[in-house]
């Protein structure tokens, strides 16, 4: 496993500019088109398990976020309120460090009944956190966060299977993209002014994401200390290139906001009930993913989100436009090279880590047919309607699991 900063320079995934500031990185064009694939995946593994998406503003009043109780017990990780040219602080907007306060507004937009529920939101949405300048690091720790968000609002009774199927998808969405957690880690309230103060809601959350986890089947470590300010959270765990562990995904259940934001819903009998809030991030922030994916597949991504998926080599006065047109037509992300020696441009590829090469030689026009080289596979020649097919199969993101059951094997 090789450092992400280094590969990521290499393969021109990312960029870090002094101008622009640290902690927040330039994701070039490979880069960026890798990540839009993943985030396709992940908006259409969310829609089939029944999210609805929103788009969600960066920004809000100061007022939303002492009602959040981040201001009171966050602040230090935040950025300083902005001044909107006066002095009252209901004119000071703020950065937002998480996403949920503005998910509760979308769920407050309108009167919701007991059939609506589980009601479950999902955007890959800005946050900023104010991360020192020591602790900062690549893509693994900024200050700028794209993070794959969601919350369920919830009866009282629908909780555990929610936080169970979270971590469903969770595996399914690990497992597409190559990897298995390090570790699993209940955290826990731990002492001190940060926790909110109310230890029956503590205990009532504890209780149900413990029961999920031992539904789920898996070894976990308890976490005191670790737990978000409002409540206890299941903490998916990662291994760097050094040995070095940071959380990736989250599940976490959430009586406080709720009760902040004053929610509700009229349950079956007319009466009104306080809606429970889990809050899960199937792959954490696009930054801090990346830096795994990055370390885990050595730069070498699976074909279906590899920033080019395949390099079009023309071999002398060989035409391969055609081939490229046909490629592109089919949705492939391609590159294409006319120049140079044909040993030297696969080589380069290969240190790119691209999937396929197709080369295009004087005999392939003639016969109809392409050479495609995988990487690290053999080189075939086939009929170009055949290699087409081929490359569309194999770039293809995974096929999507079906409705989420009440149980999962992880």
């Amino acid at each position: 496993m090789q450092d992400h900063r280094r590969l990521g320079r290499e393969l021109e995934l990312f960029h870090s500019d002094p101008l622009v500031g640290a902690g927040l990185p330039l994701w070039l064009p490979r880069g960026a088109a890798a990540r839009r694939a993943v985030e396709d995946y992940l908006l259409d593994l969310e829609r089939r398990h029944g999210y609805q998406h929103v788009y969600s503003p960066p920004l809000a009043k100061a007022e939303m976020y002492y009602r959040s109780g981040h201001l009171p017990h966050y602040a230090d990780d935040m950025f300083p309120p902005m001044a909107l040219g006066g002095e009252d602080e209901q004119d000071q907007i703020v950065l937002r460090p998480s996403l949920c306060p503005h998910h509760a507004a979308v769920f407050a937009a309108r009167g919701r009944s007991y059939r609506e529920l589980p009601l479950r939101i999902g955007e890959i949405g800005g946050q900023y956190r104010a991360e020192r300048s020591g602790v900062l690091g690549g893509l693994s720790r900024v200050r700028a966060i794209s993070l794959n968000d969601g919350h369920v609002f919830c009866a009282e009774d629908q909780v555990e299977a929610e936080v169970i199927a979270a971590l469903e998808l969770m595996r399914v969405a690990h497992r597409a993209l190559g990897f298995a957690p390090s570790s699993w880690r209940l955290s826990l309230r731990g002492d001190g002014p940060k926790y909110v103060d109310d230890p029956r809601m503590w205990q009532r959350a504890t209780d149900v994401l413990r029961r999920a986890l031992e539904a789920v089947g898996v070894d976990y470590v308890d976490g005191p200390g670790e737990a978000a300010f409002y409540g206890p959270k299941i903490d998916i765990q990662l291994l760097d290139h050094a040995g070095r562990e940071s959380t990736l995904a989250t599940v976490q259940v959430d009586y406080y906001m709720p009760a902040r934001f004053d929610l509700s819903y009229v349950d079956a009998d007319g009466a009104r009930r306080r809606p429970v809030m889990v809050h899960r991030s199937a792959a954490g922030s696009m930054e801090r993913l990346f830096a795994h994916l990055i370390e885990v597949h050595d730069g070498a991504f699976p074909a279906w989100f590899a920033p080019v998926q395949l390099e079009v080599l023309a071999v002398g006065d060989a035409d391969a436009r055609g081939f490229a047109r046909s490629a592109r037509a089919i949705g492939l992300r391609i590159e294409e090279s006319y120049s140079g020696s044909l040993a030297a441009r696969i080589r380069d590829a290969s240190l790119r880590r691209v999937p396929f090469v197709a080369v295009i030689g004087a005999s392939e026009l003639a016969a109809g047919t392409v050479s495609l080289r995988c990487r690290g596979g053999a080189v075939d020649a086939m009929p170009v309607d055949a290699a087409l097919a081929r490359l569309e199969s194999e770039c293809r993101p995974p096929k999507q699991a079906g409705p989420l059951g009440p149980s999962v094997s992880v």
